[in-house]
């Protein structure tokens, strides 16, 4: 008997860009991929194998985002979550980085279970349930939308969606430490108010934000990428984050920040600068005995794609 399959490969993101706290993300060429199958004969509800930089994963198979995403996309379209899932998952993105691991992994779940079981939903559907699991819209959206999108979450949970211009002249530089920053870490240093004078200049950097990135402006980048909201707080969570950054504005970037919540350090440069800032940040981190990683985005990645393993597609029994 045949086993329905599907294959997904869903892009990482990076998110917040500096101003863009919570909002705007730009899909990166890290991806995760997996292969879905459901064996009803499995005798357990989900069983995760997991390779590439997945091994460092040891929550339970049933903790899993990516399960966690399949289970959200059922109940979404009000279906009951099959029994004998099975996932083969590998992936590129690094674990705790700020690099859109999770999200990745819960679209790929959501996206895994619509092809499987035919289910109603659309792209904007698996934005807003996976956003609900997953809380960082910024990295599902462009999981799911590819490109560089700002997510406005609504009133009901409704989210909104809208493609964000980059300048062709623009390229992403990373720089990847050996140590993690956990999200509740990250979360837990924030503040829980800000002064108006704050949440005024947020507002203006975020705005410098977009238009920075469509016209590649200099002024405008160097503004956003230097945030008020999130950064300043989250800077002491990681080690040399203030020497890595104003080494790479010195060596030609328009400015660098915490890629998501860190711990990798996005730069956004010109071109001709990126292979400058891409090696100054690595030594500057080698000089505090920090091995860290480097690689350049050119331009933002496309969207995730599915490819079904077998004909057939299973049933959605009602809960």
């Amino acid at each position: 008997m045949t086993v329905p399959g599907v294959q997904v490969r869903v892009p990482g993101s990076t998110s917040n860009v500096g101003a863009g706290f919570d909002c705007v993300g730009i899909a990166i060429e890290r991806r995760l991929s997996a292969t879905f199958r459901v064996d009803r004969a499995l005798g357990a509800p989900v069983r995760v194998e997991r390779r590439g930089t997945l091994q460092a994963v040891t929550v339970p198979s049933d903790r899993d985002w990516l399960f966690a995403g399949f289970v959200a996309a059922c109940r979404g379209a009000g279906c009951k979550v099959p029994g004998g899932v099975m996932i083969d998952a590998a992936s590129e993105i690094p674990i705790g980085r700020g690099l859109g691991s999770s999200g990745a992994a819960t679209v790929a779940g959501a996206l895994a279970a619509r092809a499987l079981l035919g289910l109603e939903l659309d792209d904007t559907a698996l934005a807003r349930l996976c956003a609900d699991v997953e809380h960082h819209p910024d990295n599902v959206a462009p999981a799911i939308y590819g490109g560089a999108v700002l997510a406005v979450p609504g009133p009901e949970g409704r989210l909104t969606v809208a493609p964000l211009e980059v300048h062709g002249s623009l390229v992403f530089v990373f720089a990847v430490p050996d140590f993690a920053v956990e999200t509740e870490q990250a979360r837990a240093a924030l503040p829980s108010t800000v002064s108006h004078r704050t949440a005024a200049t947020a507002a203006a950097k975020a705005a410098a934000l977009v238009a920075g990135l469509a016209r590649a402006d200099a002024p405008l980048l160097a503004a956003a990428l230097d945030d008020v909201l999130h950064a300043p707080h989250r800077r002491s969570l990681v080690r040399g984050y203030d020497a890595v950054t104003a080494a790479a504005r010195a060596a030609g970037a328009f400015g660098a920040t915490l890629s998501g919540s860190g711990s990798s350090i996005l730069a956004v440069t010109p071109a001709f600068a990126a292979k400058a800032v891409a090696t100054t940040m690595a030594r500057v981190w080698g000089a505090l005995d920090v091995t860290a990683e480097t690689f350049v985005i050119e331009r933002p990645a496309s969207r995730y794609d599915v490819t079904s393993l077998t004909q057939e597609t299973l049933p959605c029994p009602s809960r």
